[in-house]
């Protein structure tokens, strides 16, 4: 038992730190999202991928690696592996040769709206617990402290 005024009166539980929450919830909700993925051969970080080039996010693979914090050789390595599988194609950009755009194949549309459904259904599971509303309002303030992290805002 911790004596009167010791440093442990002083700790914060692990459940109540920021960085362990949000850690462990990404986890969880990476572990659902995976299991409800099973059957269409695709990893959540393979329809990540395919979120922002089926949204217009990114254009080619190196916009692809900074929207989503991937290291550049990571993605190519990721397209090369869902270009074998004919999820995605590459071409010379027109503007500029050296770049290569990447395009959803008919076949990674297909499997991308079939990943993306499931992928909702396992998002509103895992905040089921919150609400509609409060799982809106954990998106807003999630996006709220990224935007001030980006900006630099403490």
């Amino acid at each position: 038992m911790p004596k009167p005024n010791s440093d442990a009166d002083q700790v914060r539980a692990h459940d109540d730190v920021l960085g362990y929450l949000l850690k462990h919830a990404h986890r969880a909700l990476e572990q659902q999202t995976e299991a409800a993925l099973v059957g269409l051969d695709l990893t959540v970080r393979d329809l990540g991928v395919l979120r922002i080039i089926a949204g217009g996010e990114a254009e080619s693979q190196q916009e692809a690696a900074a929207v989503l914090g991937i290291d550049p050789t990571s993605m190519v390595a990721l397209l090369d592996a869902l270009e074998r599988r004919g999820i995605v194609a590459r071409r010379p950009s027109e503007r500029d040769r050296r770049r290569n755009i990447v395009e959803l194949t008919s076949h990674g549309r297909d499997l991308f709206r079939q990943a993306e459904d499931r992928y909702a259904k396992a998002e509103k599971t895992f905040t089921s617990s919150l609400g509609d509303a409060g799982a809106a309002g954990l998106r807003r303030s999630l996006r709220s402290v990224l935007h001030n992290a980006k900006d630099g805002i403490t």
